[in-house]
């Protein structure tokens, strides 16, 4: 193998591996070791440079990075990335002062937010910090979109919705409530935009079309269900439940309509559990509270008597699933009717786009979405960018903010007469961690500690009001325990090849036998002859140059590394040491000031 090119930012950014599978690539590492010294609100600002709402994403967020977190290939669990976000942000002090502000005089740019969600509010957030005139259109009378309609009051307050969208707006954004958009373009020709973004979500509920579902009214959409229940136009439901599909929003339903009146609530599942689509932490939440989650039932029909709705009849599956995971089709292998009052469908969502024309330049695919550039997040309508559930289909939080910064960007370029194409590429800055001899500027000993449990109200009280929060948040001890367990993957084990002497001792002291050296191969036959064979192909090997006395190379399973740092302090010659890795990403900040460099230099010549 060639030596591996480190200066090139992906190879340390994939070795963090939580900060990697974050879309919005949230230097994690940095903000638990903050945490540790007690810098609640350096951590919450750290947290809020790159996924903007810590607050809300402590709370809710889908935590892509924790199924990729390296603690849970040591043990069974990996650290409360999530959870500690929620720390940052409940424990921090007031933090407005730190806000970024909008300039005195503006640029003379408009720019129309079609939404007011995370996606919407996303980009204004980087917008009006450079000047931009941002208004945003909200068809509802509250701001939030499906973060305040689809996710409910007892995971997310509106206290904390509040908050952290009045830091954006207080920015100086133009809010327009109760002000649906029907022509987009009427607003193109007539608006006065310079730019237009599309943040409206999927607001469209899958239907479930069998025999009997029009012919009651206890059938309900589960997104506009808990719209209805989040502004309180519904507060009752029968005793008797049924939740047709297994996603986060069937969890939300299921557990929402125990708290409007429900006795019994059964989630009907089509596959096992092994194949559903909710988090396992919203499924175990549902389960603490009593609510039954049936497999491998398909929906057949509504069963109706005398004009009600009394029960549904299911198929009960049989599946067959092979070597690699895959399932089968099913066969039914029985009928059955399960009673109930009311059923509520959270089966998937879908765009609905109405009220924009076929005739203005923005082209659909066959699913009834935009095509729109995945880098650039435009339509082929020059100007109309789109982002969150409106540019890719339903997603999640932390995707619509990390599509909201790539959307500014293109936006404050697109406004600028600049190519949208020609964007900053990521930085990288390595500094080493060395205090001493032997003595590193983090803790660097492995802590056995297991993941903690979050504290929650006690069942008996949850259920008076819709609003009490059930997640009370980590202990003071419990916290001091969680970010010890943080492997602090971002603090890289950099190698220089020159220095080494191949005495081994790096290999010796590797508690995990991630080090090895050898003679050069391709790849595949390296990964066969380490210390410990190499087999996560998606994680990288390092390979060091030619050793100095026999030409050998040094190689490294980024895999196994825990970081621990004993290599470096075992090396006699400094070989190795422990550097913290930053990434730089670029945003429309950065981008404007790349511009304002450019127009000095042209000046200047």
């Amino acid at each position: 193998m060639k030596p591996t090119d480190t200066s090139k930012p992906d190879y340390f950014h994939k070795v963090v591996d939580c900060q990697w599978a974050c879309p919005a690539h949230t230097d994690v590492p940095t903000y638990i070791r903050m945490i540790a010294q007690g810098n609640f609100s350096d951590a919450y600002m750290e947290n809020r440079k790159s996924n903007v709402f810590p607050g809300i994403l402590g709370r809710v967020c889908d935590r892509p990075c924790e199924p990729a977190c390296r603690r849970g290939r040591v043990e069974e669990k990996p650290v409360a990335i999530c959870r500690l976000k929620r720390v940052a942000a409940d424990h921090r002090d007031d933090i407005r002062d730190r806000l970024p502000k909008k300039p005195e005089q503006t640029n003379g740019k408009k720019v129309a937010l079609l939404g007011a969600g995370c996606a919407s509010l996303g980009v204004a957030n980087d917008l009006l910090p450079l000047g931009y005139e941002v208004t945003i259109f909200e068809a509802l009378a509250k701001t939030g979109g499906l973060m305040r309609t689809n996710i409910p009051q007892f995971r997310l307050p509106p206290k904390v919705l509040d908050e952290e969208i009045g830091y954006i707006l207080d920015m100086g954004a133009e809010l327009k409530l109760n002000h649906r958009i029907d022509s987009l373009k009427s607003l193109l020709d007539n608006g006065g935009f310079d730019a237009v973004f599309v943040g409206t979500g999927a607001p469209k509920g899958k239907e479930l079309k069998l025999p009997g579902r029009y012919d009651t009214q206890n059938v309900h959409i589960g997104i506009e269900w808990l719209e209805s229940v989040a502004f309180e136009h519904i507060k009752a439901i029968g005793k008797k439940v049924l939740i047709i599909g297994v996603g986060n929003t069937a969890m939300d339903c299921c557990r929402s309509a125990l708290r409007i009146g429900a006795d019994s609530v059964k989630v009907m599942a089509r596959k096992p559990r092994a194949f559903f689509k909710a988090s396992e932490w919203e499924l175990e939440d549902a389960e603490e509270e009593n609510v039954e989650i049936m497999i491998n039932h398909s929906p057949k029909e509504f069963v109706i008597e005398n004009g009600k709705l009394v029960g549904m009849k299911f198929d009960e599956m049989e599946y067959k699933v092979d070597e690699k995971g895959a399932i089968d089709r099913g066969r039914a292998i029985r009928e059955v009717v399960i009673p109930c009052d009311d059923v509520i469908l959270a089966i998937g969502q879908d765009n609905a786009f109405p009220w924009i024309e076929r005739d203005i330049g923005i082209e659909f695919n066959e699913w009834d979405c935009p095509v729109v550039d995945e880098t650039t997040m435009m339509s082929g309508r020059p100007g109309v960018f789109f982002g969150g559930d409106s540019a890719f289909g339903p997603k999640n939080i932390i995707w619509a903010v990390a599509h909201s910064h790539e959307a500014a960007i293109s936006i404050h370029r697109y406004c600028q007469g600049e190519d949208i194409n020609d964007r900053l590429p990521r930085g990288l800055n390595l500094i080493s961690q060395k205090m001493g001899m032997h003595e590193w500027s983090f803790s660097n000993d492995y802590d056995p500690s297991v993941r903690g449990l979050m504290p929650h109200v006690d069942l008996k009280e949850r259920f008076k009001k819709l609003d009490i929060e059930v997640e009370l948040g980590f202990t003071v001890d419990q916290i001091v325990h969680e970010v010890e367990r943080c492997l602090n993957c971002d603090i890289q084990t950099v190698f220089k090849d020159e220095l080494c002497i191949e005495c081994d001792a790096c290999i010796d002291i590797c508690p995990i036998n991630c080090l090895t050296i050898t003679e050069n191969a391709d790849e595949d036959e390296l990964r066969t002859r380490l210390s410990a064979p190499a087999e996560n192909i998606e994680q990288a090997l390092f390979v060091s140059g030619g050793l100095p006395h026999t030409g050998r190379v040094m190689v490294k399973d980024e895999d196994l590394c825990v970081h621990c740092s004993l290599c470096a302090e075992r090396c006699p010659t400094g070989a190795w040491d422990m550097q913290k890795s930053a990434i730089k990403l670029p945003y429309a900040a950065d981008e404007q000031r790349r511009s304002e460099e450019q127009k000095t230099e042209a000046a200047k010549a």
